[in-house]
């Protein structure tokens, strides 16, 4: 009965941890604690690439699709918004990643015309979500609303699409 008990006491303190939460540490080599890696679990993957697509309309007829290649904090790729029946916008991105967040040029072609919109991201492991655009009143331009959160949700997605 007693070794049943030290077993038992042994299986709890082992699951109790240091005490400290919200750092994750590992040994390295040279017996340093590195503490950088608790910081990263929460940022996407550097030097990856990614596929999202978003769908909308009353038949999820409109598509957005939005291909990213992360090298450290530089992002680059392709987004295009293909609305049924409607004109489309076919671009190039090019920003930043700040942890999570993506802020971007997109620089896209419609009806002929080059035009270029900031667009604001924010990316975790399985999905990618945008703020969505409002109307400038003064300039009767589409930009990010700044004052609203992250809405618009892509789903990760193969490449395809953006594969020539």
């Amino acid at each position: 009965m007693k070794s049943y008990i030290i077993i038992g006491v042994l299986a709890l303190a082992s699951c109790a941890g240091n005490g400290k939460k919200g750092t994750d540490t590992i040994a390295t080599d040279s017996g340093k604690i590195d503490t950088s890696y608790a910081t990263k679990a929460n940022t996407p993957a550097q030097n990856m690439e990614y596929c999202f697509v978003h769908t909308d309309g009353t038949a999820a007829q409109d598509t957005t699709a939005v291909h990213l290649v992360i090298n450290a904090n530089k992002v680059s790729g392709e987004m295009n918004w293909l609305p049924k029946e409607k004109d489309r916008r076919k671009g190039t991105l090019s920003g930043t990643l700040d942890g999570d967040k993506i802020k971007a040029v997109w620089s896209f072609m419609q009806e002929g015309q080059t035009d270029t919109m900031t667009v604001a991201f924010k990316l975790s492991s399985q999905q990618l979500a945008q703020k969505p655009f409002t109307v400038d009143a003064k300039t009767g331009r589409q930009q990010v609303d700044n004052k609203a959160d992250y809405t618009i949700i892509y789903n990760m997605d193969n490449c395809d699409k953006f594969r020539k």
